[in-house]
């Protein structure tokens, strides 16, 4: 075949380029274009010039469009979309286009203020829980940010998308829905003395630790996506104490059994507003070790059953968006874990599945 002939035969498509950018609570930076008609949001990036190649667009355009020079540390996906997708601007000719989606990383405060955008390109800019970051954006858009995102925080392997939908293995994350949520309370510090007489402990949460490191994260589905959690939940009056909270929730949630709970510290909450505004009162953390899983099961409370993760104690704090501080809580969890009963420090790998029907222990 010719080379002319050849070089015409090949298929074209337009690239495109962008980034996975959060700020230390784990939201997700969006910017809103002045130029879409369907006043939809977009992840920072932009289109491939001719010649360009895709990470130095995306690099480029970060520049451009937050006035950040901000590295790059891995494709988190890389979607095919079909030149004749509805999720297309209307009425523009497109041979179908190859988006990469990079990892910006996690700003800094300082670095979120430093933010500027080009006001006649776009107008405003946000960090936005994933939940609702899907809601402003065109639906394939949202399935490409949702992917790319959970690759991060699952450490999988990329993501490949066509037409927004996995073509490989579809990871645990993106199985169950699997959403961070910001929760500004703890923010808050983590008290390690004894809770003072005078606060109830309304909460009991648990790090539980598997033998190899990993602690388990449930995560209890719902019309939005599933919210990720320790086991662990409210203290009833029938409890005698936080510790038998902690057993009788790791059951019904994850069926979990434990052993040995270990009291960490506790958050305080001011208003107890979940709780019907009973005012100021204790949240308390635990460290435990998980002797048996069981078969996934309903939880009572809530008439569903929850996923069950194997993660990290870092992939976990991640998972429950609690910033820094929750950061600080997971090392002290392992640490403790490994001086009270030898367990190893898991290190980030591709989040798991606990299986349906349970796991042996050693």
């Amino acid at each position: 075949m010719p080379a002319a002939q050849y070089a015409a035969s090949r298929h074209a498509a337009w690239l495109g380029a962008a980034a996975i950018i959060t700020d230390e609570a784990g939201r997700v930076l969006l910017v809103h274009p002045t130029y879409r008609k369907d006043d939809s949001w977009l992840l920072p990036g932009g289109v491939v010039e001719a010649g360009e190649h895709p990470h130095v667009t995306c690099r480029r355009e970060i520049t451009e469009e937050l006035g950040l020079d901000l590295p790059l540390s891995a494709v988190l996906a890389v979607h095919s979309l079909s030149a004749h997708h509805p999720g297309l601007q209307p009425g523009t000719p497109c041979p179908g286009e190859v988006r990469f989606v990079f990892d910006g990383g996690t700003l800094t405060s300082g670095q979120v203020a430093a933010i500027r955008l080009p006001r006649e390109e776009l107008s405003e800019c946000a960090f936005l829980e994933t939940r609702d970051a899907v809601q402003r954006m065109r639906s394939v858009d949202g399935q490409i940010m949702l992917a790319a995102y959970r690759a991060r925080l699952g450490c999988t392997a990329t993501a490949h998308l066509a037409d927004g939908q996995h073509i490989l293995d579809v990871p645990a994350l993106d199985q169950h829905d699997v959403h961070v949520r910001y929760r500004p309370l703890w923010d808050s510090p983590l008290h390690r003395g004894p809770v003072p007489d005078q606060l109830p402990v309304q909460q009991a949460w648990a790090w539980c630790f598997v033998p190899d490191g990993r602690v388990v994260v449930v995560a209890d589905p719902g019309p939005r996506g599933a919210l990720p959690m320790l086991p662990g939940g409210t203290v009833e009056s029938t409890d005698a104490t936080p510790e038998e909270t902690l057993h009788r929730e790791a059951e019904e949630e994850g069926q979990l059994a434990l052993t040995d709970p270990v009291r960490l510290g506790w958050v305080l909450d001011e208003s107890g507003e979940v709780y019907g505004r009973v005012g100021p009162n204790a949240r308390l953390r635990l460290a435990a070790r998980v002797t048996a899983i069981g078969p996934a099961a309903v939880d009572p409370a809530t008439g569903r059953p929850f996923a069950r993760l194997l993660a990290s104690p870092a992939q976990a704090a991640a998972l429950l968006g609690w910033g820094p501080p929750g950061a600080r809580q997971a090392q002290l969890a392992a640490d403790t874990a490994n001086a009270r009963w030898g367990l190893p420090t898991a290190r980030a790998a591709a989040i798991e599945e606990i299986p349906a029907e349970g796991m042996r222990l050693s």
